[in-house]
């Protein structure tokens, strides 16, 4: 008995086949005919199809009919439409972007954004630390940058020459006065208490003790802090015009119920409180305080501080 492939082969033979008669001789032999090698071509093209397309049986009533259909694998579909092109391109070398790209290139251009902000904002800062001409014990860039936006234009772009300092002048108000007619206009008071607070004031130079109290000083005198985290300036009020008081035992700012800020004669100790001038609070870490440097700094161009 033939199996199922047998009997479809020997039907398309039979079908294709012609005379078996070999005694004349044809201009074509059978094997050499078109039908014989269209026969041959289609008979083992059909074969070898169903031999894959068609599973053996051990039955050999099965026919054609009786053959299960193909399964259709899902999971291919699957596996393509899931499937993630390797470091973003497909397979024709195209760049494909996808949902997590996009999300990661944004967390990346917010980290380098971040980076370029505060790269910018430490670059300014020591742009404008470049102005001083020395080192301060309190003025970082941060301050620095913020001092600069609150002086006078008649000062801006000038370098700070440090006219003061107790580290490197001694503890004594009569040499801070006596040094702050070196350069005269705007100069910069800078202070600060054990506890890290940073506080001081803009005054006009140079300054002139008087023999009994008595307020001086112009409207652009205004008083700044660090005691609330982030610099904080304190401008004139117009309550009063109790700007400046200088002697020699003393050096104090506003007026109105307290000094805003006072000196002693030593630079060792000093005073705050709020006052009415300047609508202050106190400015350093508690009202009274020892101080740990004076600073005191001039404005000028510096071929006009070097050729003086």
């Amino acid at each position: 008995m033939h199996t199922l492939k047998d009997k479809v082969s020997q039907k398309l033979s039979n079908l294709f086949a012609d005379s078996p008669s070999q005694s004349a001789s044809p201009r074509f032999s059978n094997s050499d005919s078109p039908k014989a090698r269209l026969s041959s071509s289609v008979g083992k093209s059909l074969s070898s199809y169903f031999s894959f397309v068609v599973p053996q049986s051990g039955n050999d009533d099965d026919d054609l009919e009786s053959c299960p259909p193909l399964p259709i694998r899902t999971d291919s579909y699957e596996s393509i439409e899931n499937c993630k092109p390797e470091h973003g391109q497909d397979k024709a070398g195209t760049f494909v972007s996808n949902g997590e790209d996009k999300d990661s290139d944004k967390g990346r251009e917010l980290r380098v954004s971040a980076k370029v902000e505060s790269g910018s904002d430490y670059l300014e800062g020591v742009k404008q630390m470049r102005e001083l001409t020395e080192s301060s014990v309190f003025i970082t860039a941060n301050l620095c940058e913020f001092l600069q936006a609150c002086l006078p234009n008649i000062v801006r772009g000038c370098k700070w020459f440090l006219l003061y300092s107790t580290l490197k002048h001694g503890i004594s108000l009569r040499t801070l006065l006596r040094r702050s007619g070196e350069l005269p206009g705007p100069c910069l008071l800078v202070a600060g208490d054990k506890q890290g607070a940073v506080f001081g004031a803009l005054l006009e130079c140079p300054l002139r003790p008087t023999p009994k109290r008595k307020y001086q000083g112009t409207s652009q005198t205004f008083l700044f802090t660090t005691i609330y985290g982030e610099p904080r300036i304190f401008r004139p009020t117009g309550a009063n015009r109790y700007y400046l008081m200088c002697m020699n035992e003393f050096l104090a700012f506003g007026g109105g119920g307290n000094f805003a800020l006072c000196l002693g004669e030593d630079l060792l100790k000093a005073t705050s409180g709020p006052s009415e001038t300047f609508g202050n609070e106190c400015l350093a870490s508690s009202t009274e305080f020892e101080l740990k440097n004076v600073e005191l700094w001039g404005f000028a161009h510096a071929s006009q501080y070097l050729s003086s």
